[in-house]
C-alpha cells in the first residue's frame, strides 16, 4: 500500500495547475491583488521582468470591447487591422511585425495557431476577460520559442470569482448585436466552476464606399466555454472546454463573386498540479491542451477545406532553492495534423493554371526540453536566463537562448534588458490568410512548413514620479535569419512565396506618458516609430509594405465620485504607410495620415451599467479598397487575376455608435 500511495503521488506530480505551483489562498491573494492594482484600465506593471503592459477588466470597459481584437484599439503596442476586405479576419501587429510571430497564450496555453489564427482574435469575447498582459521581446523559455516579438496572455473569469452571474448585451449602428454572460460557482468548498456563453450576430450588408462589395461580412458565431477548478490540500487540478461556430458571408452586395467561410472549434485543457514541499517551493507540474478547427471556405470560383488537430503537452519541474534562486526545468511537445483540399483555378489565354492542394493529410511539429535560471536580489537586481533545445519535423535541431536582466537602483527608476531566439514554422497559407481574397496565382512552395530563425533584443527604462504618474521609454528590434517571404509584387497577377535571400528586420521605439493630474482623471500619452525592412527578390531592401511608420494614442478618462459616471475618450494618430507597386493614386507611394476617435460614457448604477458610445468618430475610411480591371460600370471585375481585396491598411466602415447594458449579480455573503 506505502509504494502504490508512492507511485500515486508521482503520477499526480506529472499535472500542473500553473507554472510556479503556490498554494491555493496564496494564488488567489496574489491574483486579486493584481488585479485590484490595474483597475485603472492599462499600465506598465512595475514588478514584471519583462516590459509587461496590463489590460486589466476596467480597461476592456473603455469600449465596446465586444471581442479580443477590439481590446487593444487604445494601445500603443499592438495595432489592429483587418487580412483583407472580405473575410473580415483581423490581425494584429506587435514591433511591427505580423501577429504570427506574437505568441497568444490562454492563461500560459499557446492557443490560436494555424486555421485558428486567422480569426482567433475574434472568438475571444472581451467580457469574458480579467486581463490581458502585453509582454515585449522574447519572454521565458518555458511556453516555448514561437514568441518572436513577444507574448499576449489572456486571464479569463476565474471559477472562485463570486459573481454567480454576469451579462453584457449591446447593439451597434451597423446592426451588429453582442451577448455575453458568464456565471462562477462554488459548488463545494472543493469544486468551482465558470460558464461562459457569447453569442453576436450582424443582421445588414454594408457598401459605405458603393464599390459594389460589403465592407464587413454577415457574421453569425457562437461561443460556450465551461471551466473547472478542484482544490484539496496539496493537489489543484483545473480542466476546461470551449466551443465555437462561426459562419462569414461577404463578397459583392448583389451576389456574383461572394465569399462563405464556416468554422468550427474545439478546445479542451487539463491542468493538474502538486507541491513536493510543503511550501510550494518546489514541484512537478504539466500542461495538457487539444484543439480542434475545420474550415470550409469558398472564394468567388475557389475553395479552400481544412482541419486541424494540435496536441500540446508541458511537464515541468520547479524548485525555489531560496529566496535569491530558482530554477525550472522540463519539456514540451507541440504537434500539428493538417487535412487539406484546395482548387483554385485559372485561364491564361486558353490554358488553364490550377494551384491545389489535393486531399492529403500532413503533419509535423517540434519538442525538446528546456532550463530556466533566476536570480533576485531584493527588489533590486533580478536575472533570468534560460535555455531551450528543440528538434523540428525530426531532423532540424535549433539551441534557443535567452536573457532579461531588470535593474532597479531607486524605487522610482526601473531598466529592463532582454534578448533571445525566436523560432516558429509557417503556415503559408494561413498565415497570410488575406490571399484568399485575390484572383491572383501563387507561385512558388505555398505547402511546405519552413522554419523561420529570429533574433530580438531591446530594452526599456521607467521613471515612476508623483505616486501613479510615470514615463516609460524602450526599443526593441529583430532580425531574421530566415523567414518565409510572401510577395505581392514580385510579377503581376501572382503572388510569390520563397525563403528570404538578404536582410529582414524591424525596429520599434516607443514612449508612454501616465499621468493622474488630480483625483480620478487619468491621463495616457503614447507614441511609437517603427522600421520595418524586408528583401524583395528583385527589389533588394524595401519598407515592409502597409506597415505605418508613427502610431499616437492619447486615452483620458475620468470617474466621478463613487464612479457613479465614466467618461473615457481615446484618440489615435496612423501616421504613413508603403502601398504595394500596383497601388495607384497614392502620393508618393504611401498612405495618408489619418486620425481614429472613440468616446464612451457610462452610468453606473446597484448591480448594473448603461453605456453609448462610438468608434471611428472621425469618420475616415479607406478609399478604393478592391483592386483590379475596371468594367465598363466603373466596377472592379473579381473574375481575373488581377482582382484583390487584401490591400488593406485603413478602416473599411465610418462612423459607428453603440449603446450597452452591463448586469452583475454578487454572491451574498
Amino acid at each position: 500500500m506505502k509504494s502504490r500511495s508512492g507511485l500515486l503521488k508521482i503520477l499526480s506530480a506529472f499535472f500542473l495547475c500553473s507554472l510556479p505551483f503556490q498554494g491555493h489562498s496564496q494564488t488567489d491573494t496574489l491574483q486579486r491583488t493584481v488585479i485590484t492594482a490595474a483597475q485603472g484600465g492599462n499600465k506598465l506593471s512595475k514588478i514584471k521582468e519583462l516590459r509587461t503592459e496590463v489590460i486589466s477588466s476596467a480597461g476592456l470597459m473603455k469600449m465596446a470591447c465586444c471581442n479580443l481584437a477590439e481590446s487593444f484599439e487604445n494601445s500603443a503596442s499592438v495595432t489592429v487591422g483587418y487580412s483583407d476586405a472580405v473575410t473580415g479576419a483581423r490581425q494584429i501587429r506587435l514591433l511591427g511585425l505580423s501577429g504570427i510571430y506574437t505568441q497568444m497564450l490562454d492563461e500560459a496555453r499557446p492557443v490560436m495557431r494555424g486555421l485558428c489564427a486567422p480569426f482567433g482574435l475574434s472568438y475571444i469575447p472581451g467580457p469574458w476577460l480579467e486581463s490581458i498582459q502585453i509582454a515585449k521581446g522574447s519572454p521565458s523559455v518555458i511556453n516555448g520559442t514561437e514568441s518572436i516579438t513577444g507574448q499576449i496572455n489572456m486571464e479569463h473569469r476565474k471559477p472562485t470569482d463570486e459573481i454567480p452571474l454576469f451579462m453584457n448585451a449591446s447593439v451597434m449602428s451597423d446592426t451588429k448585436a453582442d451577448f455575453n454572460i458568464a456565471s462562477s460557482l462554488q459548488l463545494s468548498p472543493a469544486l468551482s466552476t465558470v460558464v461562459l456563453g457569447h453569442a453576436d450576430a450582424n443582421f445588414r450588408a454594408h457598401d459605405m464606399n458603393m464599390d459594389g462589395f460589403r465592407d464587413e461580412p454577415l457574421v453569425r458565431q457562437f461561443g460556450l466555454a465551461n471551466r473547472w477548478l478542484l482544490y484539496y490540500p496539496g493537489v489543484q487540478v483545473r480542466w476546461g472546454i470551449s466551443a465555437v461556430a462561426d459562419n462569414r458571408e461577404g463578397g459583392q452586395v448583389s451576389g456574383g463573386w461572394t465569399s462563405n467561410i464556416d468554422n468550427k472549434q474545439l478546445n479542451a485543457y487539463l491542468k493538474v498540479g502538486i507541491p513536493l514541499r510543503e511550501d510550494g517551493s518546489e514541484s512537478v507540474a504539466a500542461v495538457f491542451d487539444y484543439a480542434f478547427d475545420k474550415m470550409d471556405a469558398t472564394f468567388g470560383g475557389h475553395f479552400y477545406k481544412g482541419a486541424q488537430n494540435s496536441a500540446f503537452v508541458n511537464l515541468i519541474y520547479r524548485n525555489r532553492i531560496n529566496e535569491s534562486n530558482d530554477i525550472t526545468a522540463g519539456f514540451s511537445v507541440n504537434a500539428d495534423g493538417f487535412r487539406e483540399n484546395m482548387i483554385r483555378s485559372f485561364f491564361l489565354g486558353i490554358r488553364e493554371t490550377r494551384n491545389t492542394i489535393p486531399k492529403q493529410r500532413r503533419s509535423f511539429g517540434h519538442g525538446g526540453f528546456y532550463g530556466e535560471y533566476t536570480f533576485h536580489s531584493g527588489d533590486i537586481f533580478s536575472a533570468i536566463a534560460g535555455l531551450r533545445g528543440e528538434l523540428y519535423d525530426g531532423d532540424i535541431f535549433r539551441l534557443s537562448p535567452r536573457v532579461t536582466v531588470k535593474y532597479a537602483p531607486f524605487n522610482s527608476l526601473v531598466f529592463r534588458a532582454n534578448a533571445g531566439r525566436g523560432i516558429r514554422q509557417a503556415i503559408p497559407l494561413t498565415d497570410h490568410f488575406g490571399v484568399f481574397s485575390t484572383g491572383k496565382l501563387f507561385m512558388g512552395d505555398y505547402m511546405s512548413h519552413p522554419v523561420e530563425d529570429s533574433w530580438t533584443y531591446g530594452g526599456n527604462a521607467t521613471w515612476y514620479f508623483r505616486e501613479s504618474n510615470y514615463l516609460s521609454l524602450d526599443f526593441f528590434g529583430t532580425s531574421f535569419s530566415s523567414q518565409l517571404v510572401v510577395d505581392h509584387e514580385a510579377a503581376p497577377g501572382t503572388i510569390a512565396f520563397y525563403p528570404l535571400d538578404g536582410k529582414s528586420f524591424s525596429n520599434s521605439f516607443q514612449a508612454d506618458l501616465h499621468l493622474e493630474p488630480f483625483t480620478r482623471f487619468t491621463a495616457d500619452i503614447t507614441a511609437r516609430y517603427t522600421d520595418a525592412r524586408i528583401t524583395l527578390n528583385g527589389k533588394g531592401l524595401v519598407e515592409v509594405p502597409l506597415v505605418s511608420r508613427f502610431k499616437g494614442v492619447l486615452n483620458l478618462q475620468y470617474k466621478t465620485r463613487l464612479s457613479r459616471w465614466i467618461f473615457d475618450f481615446t484618440a489615435s494618430l496612423n501616421g504613413s504607410a508603403r502601398v504595394y507597386d500596383f497601388m495607384d493614386g497614392y502620393e508618393n507611394g504611401r498612405t495618408p495620415a489619418y486620425p481614429l476617435l472613440y468616446a464612451q460614457v457610462t452610468r453606473r448604477f446597484k448591480g448594473f451599467d448603461i453605456y453609448i458610445g462610438g468608434e471611428n468618430l472621425s469618420g475616415f475610411r479607406q478609399k478604393n479598397v478592391i483592386l483590379g480591371d475596371v468594367m465598363p460600370d466603373g466596377m472592379v471585375n473579381p473574375w481575373t487575376m488581377n482582382f484583390d481585396a487584401s490591400a488593406v491598411w485603413g478602416p473599411l466602415m465610418g462612423a459607428k455608435i453603440y449603446a450597452g447594458i452591463r448586469v452583475t449579480l454578487w454572491k451574498k455573503n
